[in-house]
């Protein structure tokens, strides 16, 4: 079997890792297939060194003119997307739908778009741009949960790292399972979280405390859904009054404590729902919740969808 060949598209403002995350993946597994691997290539538009976001310099192959036809189109993200240079977008759209897989890595998906490429096709991007990424392309459909979407040969991703996890599964598609493991244990990553994982958490969601009582009230919230989770519990844990926590906490982190308790609950409640086959009932003990219908209330609330929708549509387990 022959090489395929990985072009990564290079532009000032680029976020490193959305680089070099997938191309340490497909280099690793060529190192594990030298004759079936992948041939990675990288080329900004002049064929001049770039500026990372961070700063680093990554000097390219060449210029995108004298690029290669690839077998996966790499776009990665950062803040370069923010205002990209015309003369990109344009090179996307008329190369773009000539590679056998079209691939973006978090923000590089509004590059994607903006080249006309995911127009009636289903896309994800960071999180946090998923809002902005849908009000201004109309004709893309945003899914801001997972944390990579395939949609027929063209796949986008979350946030930077989400971009490790694409190329492992990528490279599962194209050389088996057992090549995408040996490189994931060799990046000390897992193998491999699914697609549909949600990307979104509540730690991500709120700030981190500034004071340790309250980062440690948070700690106790994500490791025991569970307990007791009450204001006045939780206050005494930090060893304030009922009143001055909750104001503390909702100033510290953004949120009121009960929406970051209920956050956490329907989070802890989504993993067991994707990767488990426990029952609804096992499941709401598990996270809090006294009983199948409040678990239910809580997901229609946050998610809007109940528990059995979201298994169906994203579970890896049926129900038992």
């Amino acid at each position: 079997m022959p090489q395929r060949t990985v072009l990564a598209v290079l532009f000032d403002g680029v976020q490193s890792l959305d680089v070099t995350g997938p191309v340490e993946v497909f280099a690793g597994a060529t190192l594990l297939h030298p004759g079936a691997g992948y041939r990675i290539r990288t080329a900004s538009l002049d064929g001049h060194p770039v500026r990372t976001s961070s700063g680093l310099t990554v000097v390219p192959d060449g210029p995108l003119s004298a690029a290669p036809r690839p077998h996966t189109l790499l776009v990665p993200g950062g803040e370069g997307t923010r205002r990209p240079d015309p003369a990109l977008i344009a090179w996307l759209r008329t190369h773009g739908p000539a590679a056998d897989r079209l691939v973006s890595v978090c923000t590089g998906s509004l590059l994607l778009a903006e080249a006309g490429l995911l127009d009636g096709r289903r896309a994800t991007s960071h999180w946090l741009l998923c809002d902005t990424f849908a009000a201004k392309y109309p004709a893309v459909r945003v899914d801001p949960d997972p944390i990579y979407v395939r949609d027929g040969h063209i796949a986008t991703s979350a946030g930077v790292t989400a971009g490790i996890d694409l190329a492992l599964a990528l490279v599962e598609e194209d050389l088996g399972r057992d090549t995408a493991l040996d490189v994931a244990r060799h990046l000390v990553v897992f193998l491999r979280r699914p697609g549909n994982q949600a990307q979104f958490s509540a730690q991500l969601a709120a700030q981190v405390a500034r004071r340790e009582p309250l980062r440690e009230v948070q700690q106790f919230i994500t490791e025991h859904p569970a307990a007791d989770l009450s204001v006045p519990a939780l206050a005494s844990r930090a060893r304030l009054s009922p009143r001055h926590f909750a104001r503390a906490f909702r100033a510290e982190t953004g949120v009121s404590p009960g929406r970051y308790v209920e956050r956490t609950r329907v989070e802890h409640a989504r993993r067991l729902l994707e990767d488990t086959s426990d029952g609804v009932h096992q499941i709401s003990r598990a996270c809090g919740y006294g009983t199948p219908e409040a678990l239910r209330r809580a997901f229609v609330r946050t998610l809007g969808q109940p528990p059995a929708e979201y298994r169906r549509r994203f579970g890896d387990h049926p129900a038992p």
